[in-house]
C-alpha cells in the first residue's frame, strides 16, 4: 500500500537546493541568511537523490539532503517505491544516534511533505567500501561497529524494552516495501532463474549448480523464513561497507531506510558478509602474495574482534536481566543464535552480491574477466560453506575458519 505523495512533494535539483535550504529555519546554525550556497547531487546508491550542500565561503558548513524518489533509482519507475521509507530512515536514524551518537551521523529535521532529511555531512570520511578496496586498513573499525551493533540492537529488543513499547516499535518500524526488496533480491531470486540476476557469464556453471542445490536452497528458505518472522530488534537492514563512512579515527553507519524490527543476525551478518566479500576480491586484487596475507588477515582479524566488542557490549544488558527467567545458560545459547545467525544472513548477502541485481564494486569492480571469476568463484564457496555449516559453528574463529578455508572453484574441472 502505498502511500499518497504530499501536495508539496517535488524532487529537488541544483537550482531549486538553495532556495529549500534557506527556507528552513532549522538550517540557521549552519547557514547564515541569504548568504550563497552550492550544492552537488551524489546519489550514486539505488533509491534515492543525495545532495552535499556547503557555504560558498566556507565549505566546513555544509549539510547533506536526503530524498526519496516514489521508485526504486535503480530500475526506474516502473518500480513504484512508498516515500515512507524517508519517514523510518529519519527515525531509525534519531534511535541510533541516541543509543550510539559516535558512529550515526546527526540528523537536523525530516520534513513529511518533502520525505527529505538534512544530516551531518561526513565529509572527511570515505565510503568504507572504496577504502578496502584500495587495500586501506581501518584499526578503529571493529571496535566500533561492534559497539554500534550491540548497542542499536540490544537495547531496542525485548531484552530491554517493556512488553508495550516494544510492539508498539514493530509497529511504528513496519517497512512492507523495502522489505520485500530484501525478501526478493537477497533470499528469492539468486537461487533461480530470472531476468533481474546479473551475475558475470564466466561464473554461469558455478551459479546453476548453485542454483539446482536443494540443500543450500532449502538452508536459504530458513533464513528467509527468520527475517520475515522474526522481530528481534530494530536492525539497519543494509548495514553493508557501502552504507559506512570511515576513515582512520571515525566510523559512522548511514542509510537505515530498510530499517525495521527484524534478527539481530541480518545486520551483524551483513557486516561479516562484506568483509568476507572483500577477502574474496583480495585473491586478484592484491597481487603480491604477503601484501594480500596481510590484509586479508586484517579482514579475518577484524570479523574475530567486531563480534568480540559485539558480546562485550552486549555483557552490559545480560547484567541487567532476570536470571531467573534469563539464566546464563540461556543467555549463551541467546548469543550462540545470533552467531549463527549471522553466519547464514551473512552468506545470504554475498550470494546475492555475486549473482543478484545489486552487485558489489569489491568483485563486479575488477576489469578483467579471469581475475573478476576467480574473485567471484571464492565468495561463493565462502558463503556455501558458510550457510552450510553454520549449525556447527560455535565461535567466531571458527566461522573464520570455515570462511578461510574455502578456495576458489574457477577454472572450471571437467
Amino acid at each position: 500500500m502505498f502511500t499518497e505523495l504530499s501536495t508539496r512533494y517535488q524532487p529537488l535539483n541544483a537550482e531549486t537546493v538553495s532556495g529549500y535550504v534557506h527556507s528552513r529555519p532549522e538550517l540557521r546554525e549552519v547557514f547564515h541568511i541569504g548568504e550563497e550556497i552550492e550544492s552537488v547531487e551524489v546519489g550514486d546508491g539505488n533509491l534515492n537523490l543525495v545532495f552535499k550542500v556547503w557555504a560558498k565561503n566556507d565549505p566546513s558548513r555544509t549539510v547533506v539532503l536526503k530524498q526519496a524518489l516514489p521508485y526504486l533509482r535503480l530500475v526506474g519507475d516502473s518500480w513504484p517505491l512508498p516515500t515512507d521509507r524517508a519517514r523510518i530512515e529519519a527515525e531509525a536514524l534519531k534511535i541510533e544516534y541516541r543509543l550510539c551518537p559516535q558512529h550515526t551521523p546527526r540528523v537536523y529535521f525530516y520534513d513529511p511533505d518533502m520525505y527529505l532529511t538534512a544530516m551531518q555531512n561526513l565529509n572527511n570520511h570515505i565510503i568504507m567500501r572504496k577504502g578496502l578496496i584500495q587495500g586501506i586498513k581501518y584499526p578503529a573499525f571493529a571496535e566500533h561497529i561492534g559497539l554500534f551493533l550491540a548497542r542499536t540492537l540490544a537495547y531496542t529488543s525485548d531484552l530491554v524494552l517493556d512488553f508495550r513499547t516494544k510492539k508498539l516499535e514493530v509497529a511504528r518500524f513496519t517497512n512492507p516495501e523495502l522489505c520485500k526488496i530484501t525478501e526478493d533480491l537477497v533470499f528469492t531470486e539468486p537461487y533461480r532463474k530470472t531476468e533481474r540476476n546479473r551475475y558475470h557469464p564466466e561464473i554461469e556453471p558455478q551459479v546453476l549448480a548453485l542454483q539446482a542445490d536443494d540443500s543450500l536452497r532449502t538452508q536459504v528458505a530458513q533464513m528467509k523464513e527468520k527475517f520475515m518472522t522474526h522481530a528481534q530488534a530494530l536492525i539497519h537492514g543494509d548495514l553493508h561497507t557501502g552504507s559506512i563512512m570511515i576513515n582512520q579515527t571515525e566510523t559512522f553507519a548511514i542509510d537505515p531506510e530498510f530499517a525495521f524490527y527484524g534478527p539481530m543476525g541480518f545486520d551483524v551478518g551483513a557486516v561479516i558478509g562484506n568483509l568476507f566479500l572483500s577477502y574474496a576480491s583480495h585473491e586478484v586484487r592484491t597481487k603480491d602474495p604477503e601484501t594480500r596475507a596481510d590484509f586479508r588477515k586484517y579482514l579475518t582479524d577484524t570479523v574475530i574482534q567486531l563480534w568480540k566488542v559485539f558480546e562485550r557490549e552486549f555483557g552490559e544488558v545480560w547484567a541487567e536481566v532476570d536470571l531467573i527467567n534469563m539464566p546464563k545458560g540461556y543467555q549463551e545459547d541467546y548469543m550462540l543464535r545470533v552467531l549463527q545467525d549471522s553466519a547464514g544472513m551473512g552468506a545470504c548477502k554475498m550470494m546475492r552480491r555475486v549473482i543478484g541485481l545489486a552487485g558489489v564494486e569489491d568483485i563486479r569492480g575488477i576489469e578483467d574477466a579471469n581475475d573478476r571469476s576467480i574473485a567471484a568463484s571464492l565468495a561463493l564457496n565462502i558463503a556455501q560453506a558458510l550457510i552450510m555449516n553454520r549449525r556447527e559453528i560455535r565461535t567466531i574463529e571458527e566461522l573464520v575458519e570455515v570462511a578461510t578455508g574455502c578456495r576458489p572453484s574457477y577454472p572450471w574441472k571437467g
